[in-house]
């Protein structure tokens, strides 16, 4: 199996139909960053899930020093290898970019980039994303790679209602 690095997934409850909006993250995702995402997986799960999670290559970070995100700690993932691969280095890293339970609902599109970014391409400058989050005075790296910052909740991250399924179960955790 052959990894394609950096991989975003975006794990959504089915039962909450958060479908189109993982979805609608995947495209903006794809939109922005293109090439420089090896892949982007939608996860359909149960129980209120959503978490968008970054899998990406130990040797592809940046030189900066940064033991976690803004939303999560880097963790290591063990790659089972083929022996076949071309790829120098099996040492995949996980950072749970945003999880709606922790952080209390669903991100903006704009800070959702500024997480990709600062994992992708520290450098890169997102325009008018970037512009945006100054003016909503929520903190971002600086682009001269320095230490990641917690990235505010905004205020029309709101709540969420539960949903019923086609066999009348109620999602528990979205309530």
């Amino acid at each position: 199996m052959h990894n394609h690095l950096p991989r975003i997934t975006i794990k959504y409850c089915t039962q909450c139909k958060w479908l189109l909006r993982a979805a609608y993250f995947a495209q903006e995702l794809l939109s922005t960053f293109s090439t420089q995402l090896g892949e982007v997986a939608l996860v359909p799960a149960t129980g209120g899930v959503f978490t968008v999670t970054m899998y990406h290559s130990s040797s592809s970070t940046s030189s900066s020093t940064s033991t976690g995100t803004a939303q999560g700690e880097e963790v290591p993932v063990a790659v089972a290898g083929t022996g076949d691969e071309d790829e120098e280095d099996d040492d995949i890293t996980e950072i749970i970019l945003w999880d709606r339970k922790t952080n209390g609902g669903f991100p903006e599109v704009k800070v959702l980039k500024s997480l990709v970014r600062n994992v992708v391409d520290p450098s890169r400058d997102l325009g008018h994303t970037d512009r945006a989050l100054r003016a909503a005075n929520v903190p971002v790296q600086s682009q001269e790679g320095g230490e990641m910052k917690v990235v505010g909740k905004s205020e029309e991250q709101g709540s969420t209602t539960a949903t019923t399924t086609k066999e009348g179960d109620k999602c528990e955790e979205c309530q």
